[in-house]
């Protein structure tokens, strides 16, 4: 399959049927073909797993129980470049988090090699166990693609050409020889049935099928492709209406031993709640979510007010993982619990909305470096940019540094996906990358700026400042010229958003390797006495900002 893309005419590939989910490991075990490794994530031994939930008042009792069928499905992996490391499985992430939002429990993820006998074996066994069963990879013109052969033997079939895909072969690879590279796609499964998607919305129609026998769906393991395939078809193939998780979440301020005795308590308190309990060593804003998920909301809120109760709110952090699909929501929410931020906010937002009367969209770029500076006053924009035109992408340019942190590049990479930018990379230094960003968009007049006032040569800029005569002409933006250290640590953790690791080791500006150091104000000593830094938050002397930056100007 992974020739498929690059054999196939673009045309073809965009047509062609084809959003972390950390899921546990229970076991790892070996089948008699050493090749073969399976992940377990839980074990169901049929296709329907009943769930049985019992009232809780005073009047119920067993009786009461309340069964409702939860479809389950089995995940067959297949690849040799997966097993071998040379390439990354994706398609097992995507599916099982889509899986989980239609209802449907993940219970075992396989990943075997192109061999006949050993899908023929393994999709026989998968389609016994659970409601469905998907397969990724194998699917192509080559040796080694394989599936369908496997998939029909595992019900005592023979591939066939099916007329309808021989009829779109013949039309695209301008063949009608079925034993040519191209019509070995044709060759499906006897009792194969086929799907076409439609995107009513878009109009997107899907010109090559997803194929399925019986109870087996079987996907292209080109990533793109199957992901188009599943977001065209997985809800009419695999959701049931009326079934689905309800799940709720707890982030806590301490790590897992801290209150394990708790946890467990409260398990054994609601044994119809799965619980979960997941560390984040590294995170900026939690040590542990915990996780409760059931079939009935009234029993996730009976745990999540059981297990808070016990906790205590002063170990819950009231963490939103996202706070910029409605970013002028949760702004509006954060000033007014953080009365120190509204004068600054107001001010910001009002000379941004400035900036949108007087330029278009198509006119303003924001300068985004992955700093903290420019990360608050890029949401800003894109707040306003939400509200006043909302099919519109925000534009930014990154203009990058020799030597630049690692950390940073792949930042800012996570911004442009986070905000969804149209943003443009050049090669600094920064006169010479807008030079170039006015030949590549010439209708660029205005650039945003994360410039604050006790930045290097800022102290005689206003908010509007046309830059100096002989640099390249466009408005200078400072919609934050005023704000303090403190008022954008407020701004960037009152909403919880991601930043640049670099600021919890103790980085408080960040310029390039060859010139920033962490902050020696925040240098300390861990419980062993190895030598640490705080994160940039808890500086507590804002004039000790740039205090790690090795540059002639501090």
């Amino acid at each position: 399959m992974r020739l498929l893309a690059r054999m196939y005419p673009r045309r073809l590939i965009i047509s062609f049927l084809p959003n972390g989910l950390n899921f546990p490991v229970s076991s790892v075990s070996k089948t008699k073909d050493a090749r073969v490794r399976e992940v377990s994530v839980a074990t169901f031994s049929t296709q329907k797993h009943r769930y049985c939930s019992k009232m809780n008042n005073e009047e119920s009792n067993l009786d009461d129980c309340s069964k409702i069928d939860i479809p389950t499905a089995g995940i067959v992996v297949i690849g040799d470049e997966i097993l071998k490391g040379q390439t990354q499985d994706t398609n097992t992430h995507f599916l099982a988090k889509k899986l989980h939002s239609f209802g449907v429990k993940l219970c075992r993820v396989s990943i075997i090699p192109d061999d006949l006998t050993t899908i023929s074996e393994e999709v026989a066994k998968f389609s016994k166990q659970y409601t469905f069963v998907i397969t990724s990879g194998g699917i192509g013109p080559t040796h080694d693609d394989i599936t369908f052969e496997g998939v029909a033997a595992a019900f005592g079939e023979k591939v066939k050409p099916h007329p309808d895909i021989v009829a779109f072969i013949k039309e695209w690879f301008k063949t009608d020889d079925l034993s040519s590279p191209a019509m070995k796609m044709a060759h499906v499964p006897e009792s194969a049935v086929l799907h076409y998607g439609e995107d009513k919305i878009k109009g997107i129609k899907s010109v090559y099928p997803v194929v399925s026998v019986r109870n087996v769906t079987i996907f292209p393991g080109v990533p793109h492709l199957l992901q188009r395939g599943f977001d065209l078809l997985g809800k009419t193939l695999f959701y049931r209406p009326g079934v689905g998780f309800h799940v709720r979440k707890l982030f806590l301020a301490e790590d897992e031993v801290a209150f394990a005795t708790t946890l467990n308590e409260t398990v054994k308190e609601f044994p119809n709640v799965a619980f979960g309990s997941y560390p984040k060593l590294f995170h900026s804003y939690y040590k542990t979510k915990i996780t409760m998920e059931a079939f009935e909301p009234r029993l996730v809120e009976e745990a999540e007010a059981a297990l808070r109760r016990k906790i205590g709110k002063d170990a819950i952090i009231e963490y939103n993982p996202d706070t910029i699909s409605s970013a002028e929501y949760h702004i509006g929410n954060l000033i007014s619990s953080v009365p120190s931020l509204s004068s600054p906010v107001k001010e910001a937002v009002d000379i941004l909305e400035q900036c949108f009367t007087r330029y278009s969209p198509e006119e303003i770029t924001v300068c985004y470096n992955g700093g903290k500076d420019c990360l608050a006053v890029l949401h800003l924009a894109q707040a306003i940019i939400q509200r006043r035109s909302p099919n519109t992408r925000l534009q930014a340019v990154y203009i990058t540094e020799n030597n630049a942190f690692p950390q940073v590049t792949e930042f800012v990479q996570q911004s442009i996906v986070r905000y969804d930018l149209d943003c443009m990379v050049i090669p600094g230094p920064m006169k010479e990358a807008l030079a170039n960003l006015l030949v590549q968009k010439p209708q660029i007049k205005a650039v945003i700026m994360g410039t604050r006032r006790n930045d290097p040569y800022a102290d005689q800029l206003d908010y509007f400042s046309p830059t100096d005569s002989n640099w390249p002409p466009m408005m200078r933006v400072n919609a934050i010229l005023n704000w303090s250290y403190k008022n954008v640590w407020d701004f960037l953790r009152g909403l919880y958003l991601p930043y640049c690791t670099l600021y919890d080791r103790g980085y408080t500006s960040l310029g390039s390797q060859d010139n920033t150091l962490p902050n020696p104000a925040l240098q300390t000593t861990d419980r062993i006495g190895r030598i640490v830094y705080l994160p940039a938050h808890m500086l507590t002397q804002p004039s000790l900002e740039r205090k790690g930056r090795i540059s002639s100007k501090q």
